[in-house]
């Protein structure tokens, strides 16, 4: 119950153009009309618990809420992040003194995924005699985050991101609601559309950025760039970017400044920031600026990050430390991403080429009579091991991708190569 006081105070725009109702929803038709599943639920009258997976911004709060409301049950709702087994109970004891009543409840679970397994199984007998209606939102896959137990008991339903006509959609009823017209022209409006990256949270905090801002005059892709930049970091706790401070520890490491690394990981535990986010990022610095220089770098990387999701804070972040310094003195190398790069650029460019029919199956006589296989050499038969046969389309000339430097085990990789390209002049096929 707000007071009066409450009732005057502003609201960010995003919060006043909240749907009121289902049918005000964006971008998720295949869920709310036709034949979709909540639409037939919602016919039906009879809504079942459900897991709404999808990325930030695509509206599983406010289904939920509206979902609450179209089936007059209680909502109630709940942050993994911030709740445990004590809240759980007194949600669990509400709902059953309300059932009496012949009240039913809607039990909304932001980010159930942060609930460890002995709290999901909680929910099972609540969700199982009907005590709550069970809905979930997620970020992460479910099949890897949520019990067997609950998955079994609810309908998983996945939201998308929101396309171009959705989001557009959003910034003409934020324009509607301030009066105003986005000062931006038609291509800095695309590119706002492309920032937001299907998220219709973040395209309405620009926009009612950007209606503050005011400028004198529509801005270009250009001036809505350093306007955004300008302004972002007033939104950081710490009035220091997210993003800079990443930039800071990924850059520290690919210098192997192993000590500076370390400052900037601890500035942004101390900040605030998801672990497991630092952990996926030091994941890709892993196979992207060490590789195969240190293939151990990787595997370091995931057990990091394993063990973090076991232990959780703070004794998991010294497995993030400990990361931190064995990628900060490796030895390190790009050259596995730059010849995945070059590889897929000459995969555009090149179109559909066969493969030689040398190194094609045959697994009928039709495909043999062909010439499926024809002139293949098995390499084990050979007396190095290596048959030198070429195996890029015959119309195409064969590349060097990988080069990898003489640096830590990729100078062992070199020797290999340059042993069969020796090996591949003396015996071309």
């Amino acid at each position: 119950m707000s007071t009066l006081f409450e009732s005057q105070a502003p609201r960010p725009l995003a919060d006043r153009l909240r749907p009121k109702g289902l049918d005000e929803v964006v971008g998720q038709d295949h869920l709310l009309r036709g034949e979709g599943p909540l639409a037939r639920m919602l016919r039906g009258g009879r809504l079942v618990s459900t897991i709404l997976w999808g990325p930030p911004g695509c509206g599983k709060t406010t289904i939920a809420r509206l979902l609450a409301e179209h089936t007059d049950l209680e909502f109630e709702p709940l942050s993994a992040v911030f709740s445990g087994v004590a809240e759980l109970r007194k949600v669990f004891e509400a709902a059953r003194s309300r059932r009496r009543d012949g009240r039913g409840t809607l039990l909304f679970v932001d980010e159930i995924h942060r609930f460890n397994r002995a709290q999901q199984d909680a929910f099972l007998p609540y969700v199982e005699d009907g005590t709550v209606v069970l809905v979930g939102a997620t970020t992460e896959n479910p099949s890897f985050e949520l019990n067997a137990a609950l998955l079994s008991r609810t309908q998983v339903l996945v939201l998308r991101r929101l396309d171009d006509a959705a989001l557009d959609l959003l910034l003409a009823r934020a324009e509607a609601e301030t009066g105003q017209t986005l000062p931006v022209d038609p291509d800095a409006r695309a590119a706002l559309r492309a920032m937001a990256d299907g998220d219709g949270r973040y395209i309405l905090n620009m926009a009612e950025t950007l209606f503050a801002l005011a400028p004198a005059a529509p801005l270009d892709p250009r001036g809505l760039a350093e306007a955004v930049q300008r302004r972002a970091p007033i939104y950081d706790k710490a009035q220091e970017s997210h993003y800079n401070l990443m930039s800071a520890l990924h850059k520290s490491l690919r210098s192997s400044d192993t000590d500076a690394a370390l400052y900037w990981l601890a500035r942004m535990l101390t900040g605030g920031e998801d672990p497991l986010y630092v952990a996926r990022r030091l994941t890709r610095f892993a196979v992207e600026d060490i590789g195969l220089a240190e293939p151990q770098a990787v595997v370091q990387a995931l057990a990091a990050w394993d063990v973090y999701e076991r232990l959780g804070s703070p004794e998991g972040e010294l497995a993030l430390a400990q990361l931190v310094i064995f990628l900060g003195t490796a030895p390190k190398s790009n050259a596995a991403y730059t010849a995945f790069k070059a590889a897929m650029k000459a995969a555009k460019e090149t179109g559909s080429l066969a493969p030689p029919m040398r190194i094609l199956n045959a697994p009928t006589r039709m495909m043999k009579d062909l010439g499926y296989g024809a002139g293949y050499v098995y390499d084990h038969d050979t007396a190095e091991g290596f048959s030198g046969q070429n195996c890029f389309p015959d119309d195409m000339e064969r590349r060097r991708f990988y080069d990898p430097p003489e640096r830590g085990f990729e100078r062992e990789v070199r020797k290999r190569l340059n042993y069969w390209d020796k090996l591949r002049r003396a015996k071309p096929l």
